[in-house]
């Protein structure tokens, strides 16, 4: 598969079957975060995999959505502040660092014929302290992960994304 056949295949999945991953489809998800570019390489992301039933019900009360607390699988992807890098100006790069492990992570899975789901709009504070992470630490997004209830319709992107004339300048803005 060409890599924008996957791109294309990738889509947020919000309804998983009831099938466990198995934990080399996870690791290797896991791999291709590990493996993401960032900023001078200082590589400031880390990953909590939660399997536990208990602690993905506590985890669902920082985002109250049915379907994401029957994932298989939610990966909390977090940033390390104090290891990311800032630019000249004080730009923190975590986020940035983050966002780039996040997406390699969601054509892995979809690779896979796993899904996922980035979710940004959480709890971020209930989220922290119900991992007890260390204050430099942020948790970024959630990534449910499993095997999707339904496939995507990968012909959708011709509806649902502006065509690239409206967002490609050719050596200047262009509007």
């Amino acid at each position: 598969m060409s890599f924008l056949e996957l791109a294309k295949k990738r889509y947020s999945v919000r309804s998983f079957r009831d099938a466990p991953v198995e934990k080399d489809k996870i690791v290797k998800v896991l791999e291709a975060g590990r493996l993401s570019p960032s900023a001078c390489n200082f590589q400031p992301r880390y990953f909590v995999v939660i399997e536990d039933e208990d602690l993905k019900e506590k985890i669902g009360q920082c985002y109250p959505r049915q379907w994401f607390k029957q994932a298989p699988v939610i990966i909390a992807v977090c940033g390390d502040h104090s290891a990311s890098w800032k630019r000249g100006d004080g730009k923190d790069h975590c986020d940035i660092d983050v966002a780039i492990a996040v997406d390699h992570m969601t054509l892995a899975a979809a690779d896979q014929g796993l899904g996922t789901c980035w979710i940004c709009a959480f709890d971020a504070k209930l989220c922290h302290e119900m991992l007890e992470l260390p204050d430099h630490m942020e948790v970024v997004a959630l990534l449910p992960l499993g095997y999707p209830e339904k496939e995507g319709d990968s012909e959708r992107h011709d509806k649902a994304r502006k065509p690239l004339d409206e967002m490609v300048g050719w050596n200047r803005y262009q509007k």
